[in-house]
Parts: structure tokens; C-alpha cells; sequence
């Protein structure tokens, strides 16, 4: 019997992006201009290209979803604020690559002021950001600070006609970063069923995991799952490392066999309408954690419950970061892989031969979502309702000779994803057990 497909949530409204393009416009002077690329196409090899995905930024305040286009943000213009430049129609590309939107689709569908297509951007390019004196752009893009170069030309050569001078360019990326920080209901619906589906998804690892099989056959029940429950794959480049691959942060390559005495741990999160999911589970192939693999799972299970329990408005990630350095060095002495007092072993970092990364990070459109983390350099932002973020401990022992050989090439790492709510949290990523018993009951329904 085939699993049953889960209900989609409602796709983020029209009205929304023009809401947060207005809110962009109302932080800016009225003699500025925003220009704002899309992404295009990349090649893969030769002449295909890897599958298309939006510029974050650009989708954030668009919803458009076709390569090589422009955002044009004037405000206090009569005529229309916002202009997109898109895709020429063309009837021979679009009978190989399919349905451009054209200009008027882009006014049509997505409820942009007006439109041009790419043929036309230059000439009316130059006309639109006439007057205009100052422009925000994305610094980090050179397609956008070519355009402003190209602008700067052009109303220097203008001066003659008496046209106010174009003074120069600022980054628009933390002001959209700031917005992006705090998600809507919208959104967060969106991430809500990224997380069901990622959820699903490490659930029928658990289920198909045995000794023999291959680390890319637990990627493939995985994968499988997000694209049959709708999600366009997954959200960054899923991680499956059992046994001592499990210590490699980053580690992808997905190529040996599990072990019957090993631990896997996946990271993996599905792609749901561009919004990410980002769950980290550990389980033993075989179905039964040993003693060692069950104590230090309870070390990193202890710190990542009490790190969750520590979020609502006003905490601080460097506040919940420190308490899992405390709980986990705790844990590392009682169990002997550190010696000493745990303040002192934290004063002088030799917990981070253990753990070796932070505990959180944003999530939204992009995996490791933008954001400040700090107001300033002496003051950690404090979590406010609307914030997503993952909580991710992790310990993973290294096969030295003084480390027991009972906890050699033991990595675990424990993540949820996680909504700030008006009065604490609410945790997105349940669908998927954690615990200990609730683990290997999970897997002994195979």
C-alpha cells in the first residue's frame, strides 16, 4: 500500500509579498531606488543546467520563481512603485523549457506594477531610475553592482540635462535580512510542513535501516520521501554517517555499508515551497543502542531537551548555547572522557574536542536563514516571537588512544526545529521520536 500524502498548507498570498515590498519601500528616502536580481540559471555540464532555484532575497519579495529577473523598487512613484523585468516570451524556448510569464503575466499573477521583458531593460531601465539619487542593492551581487555602475554612467552623462546626480549605492541585503528574521503565519505554516515532511522522512530511515545496507540507500528512502510528499528534494545536501563518518560535520559522501555494532546519524531536511526543514536524528542500524551509544545519547538528549525548554522571548542563543557547553561537559566528566571541574574545562576549551559547533541556528528560506545574531559586538539579540531556529547538540568522540575504546567513533548529534512564540516555543520537528525507547520501538516495527 502506498503511505498517504500529506495536506498541503496554503501557498503564501499575493497580498503578503506586496505588504513586505511596501514595508521595504516605507524604511527608505523617496529619492532612492531598489534593484534587486533574481538568480539565473546555472550550468551543471556543457548545455544542462542544475534545476532552478530562486534567489531567497528576490522570492521573499516577489513569489517569482523564473530565472534572469529584475526587482525595481521606486518609491513614492505615481505610476507604480514596483517593476519587474522578466523573461522575453518566446515561443521556441518556451516549447522546450515551458510557460514564461511574460510582462503581463508578471502584473497579472504576482500583482507587480509593472512590467518589461529583458529585451527591453535597458532603454527603460536608464527612464526608471532617472532622479533617483541613492540606490540599494545587494552589495555581495555583482550582476546588481554592475547595474549600478552602468546607472552611474548614465546619470553622469545626464548632469548636462539637469537631472539631480546619482550620489552612489548601499547595501539593501540587512534591511530585507531584518525583515526575513521574523516569519509570518504564512510562513510559518510553510516550515511547519517542511518539518512534517522531513519528518516522514527520518522516520522511514529508522524503519528501513538494517546492517548491510549502504549509507546512500538510507539518502535514497529519505529523498524519496520528500519528493513524494511534494517538497522539490531536499533543503541542503543530506547527510548519512554511520559509525566514525558520523564525526565529520559535513560529511556527504554517503558511500560505506552499516555496521550492525554502528550508530547512523542523518541530517536531512526537505524543501517545501523554497522554505527549508532541518532535522538531525541518531539511531543504531541494528535497532538496539549498546551501553556506551545509550549513555552518551543521554548526555546529548539532556542538553538538547533543556536547550529547547530555554527558549522564548528574550532568551539568547549565546545564553542556551552556554547552557549545552555546561550540560554537555558535564556529561563528558561523568563519563570520563574529561577530567577536572566543568568550569574549568570550559574556560579552557577542551570540551570542543567533543563539540565543535554552535547550538543554533536560523531557519527559513534558506537552511542557515540570514538574520543577526547580535545587536552589537557585546549584545546577543534576544529571541522574539516569529524567530525559527534549530537546536543541535551533538558530541563526537575521536579514536584516540586515551579515549575507552567503548566510546570510539561515536558521533551524535540531536536537531529540532523550533518556532518563538508570545509566551515560550513551539517545536515543529515532534513527528519524528528521539528518545531513547521511543527510538527503538519506532524501528522494531520494521
Amino acid at each position: 500500500m502506498l503511505p498517504d500524502v500529506l495536506p498541503r498548507p496554503p501557498a503564501i498570498s499575493v497580498a503578503e509579498y506586496q505588504e513586505r515590498r511596501d514595508a521595504l519601500m516605507a524604511q527608505l528616502p523617496s529619492n532612492a531606488a531598489v534593484l534587486l536580481p533574481g538568480a539565473a540559471l546555472m550550468t551543471r555540464s556543457r548545455d544542462s543546467e542544475f534545476a532552478f532555484r530562486q534567489d531567497s532575497d528576490f522570492y521573499y519579495l516577489t513569489g517569482i520563481r523564473e530565472p534572469d529577473a529584475l526587482l525595481v523598487l521606486l518609491p513614492g512613484r505615481a505610476e507604480g512603485e514596483s517593476v519587474v523585468f522578466c523573461q522575453d516570451r518566446d515561443p521556441t524556448m518556451e516549447a522546450w523549457t515551458g510557460r514564461r510569464l511574460g510582462a503581463a503575466g508578471v502584473v497579472a499573477e504576482h500583482a507587480i506594477d509593472q512590467a518589461f521583458e529583458n529585451a527591453d531593460r535597458e532603454a527603460q531601465l536608464s527612464e526608471l531610475l532617472a532622479g533617483r539619487e541613492v540606490l540599494y542593492l545587494p552589495l555581495d551581487n555583482a550582476d546588481a553592482v554592475a547595474l549600478a555602475e552602468e546607472a552611474f554612467s548614465v546619470a553622469q552623462a545626464g548632469l548636462k540635462r539637469g537631472r539631480p546626480p546619482l550620489k552612489g549605492w548601499l547595501d539593501v541585503s540587512q534591511l530585507i535580512h531584518a525583515m526575513r528574521l521574523i516569519k509570518s503565519d504564512a510562513e510559518i505554516a510553510l516550515l511547519r510542513h517542511a518539518a512534517l515532511v522531513s519528518a516522514h522522512a527520518h522516520c522511514r530511515a529508522m524503519q528501513v535501516s538494517r546492517p548491510g545496507l549502504s549509507e546512500y540507500q538510507l539518502q535514497a528512502e529519505v529523498e524519496h520521501e520528500f519528493m513524494w510528499q511534494g517538497a522539490s528534494g531536499p533543503a541542503y545536501s543530506t547527510i548519512v554517517g554511520s559509525g566514525a563518518n558520523a564525526c565529520v560535520l559535513h560529511y556527504i559522501e554517503n558511500s560505506a555499508l552499516l555496521g550492525e555494532d554502528d550508530l547512523v546519524l542523518i541530517d536531512a531536511g526537505a524543501e517545501f515551497e523554497l522554505y527549508a526543514g532541518d532535522i538531525t536524528r541518531t539511531f543504531p542500524v541494528s535497532g538496539r543502542f549498546n551501553d556506551a551509544q545509550r549513555a552518551l545519547y543521554r548526555v546529548v538528549l539532556s542538553a538538547q531537551e533543556r536547550a529547547v525548554s530555554a527558549i522564548q522571548p528574550g532568551a539568547t542563543l549565546a545564553d542556551i548555547h552556554q547552557g549545552v557547553v555546561q550540560d554537555l561537559t558535564a556529561g563528558l566528566i561523568e563519563l570520563g572522557l574529561l577530567e577536572g571541574e566543568v568550569q574549568a574545562r570550559i574556560d579552557d576549551e577542551s570540551y570542543r574536542r567533543f563539540y565543535l559547533h554552535s547550538t543554533s541556528h536560523w531557519l527559513g528560506l534558506d537552511v542557515h536563514d540570514v538574520g543577526a545574531y547580535r545587536l552589537d559586538e557585546q549584545s546577543p539579540l534576544p529571541l522574539a516571537p516569529g524567530m525559527v531556529l534549530t537546536v543541535e547538540p551533538g558530541l563526537y568522540i575521536p579514536s584516540d588512544d586515551d579515549i575507552p575504546d567503548a566510546y570510539h567513533g561515536i558521533g551524535i548529534r540531536i536537531e529540532d526545529n523550533v518556532v518563538v512564540t508570545n509566551d515560550g516555543h513551539h517545536v515543529l520537528t515532534t513527528g519524528v521520536p528521539k528518545g531513547i525507547e521511543e527510538i527503538e520501538a519506532l524501528m522494531a516495527k520494521k
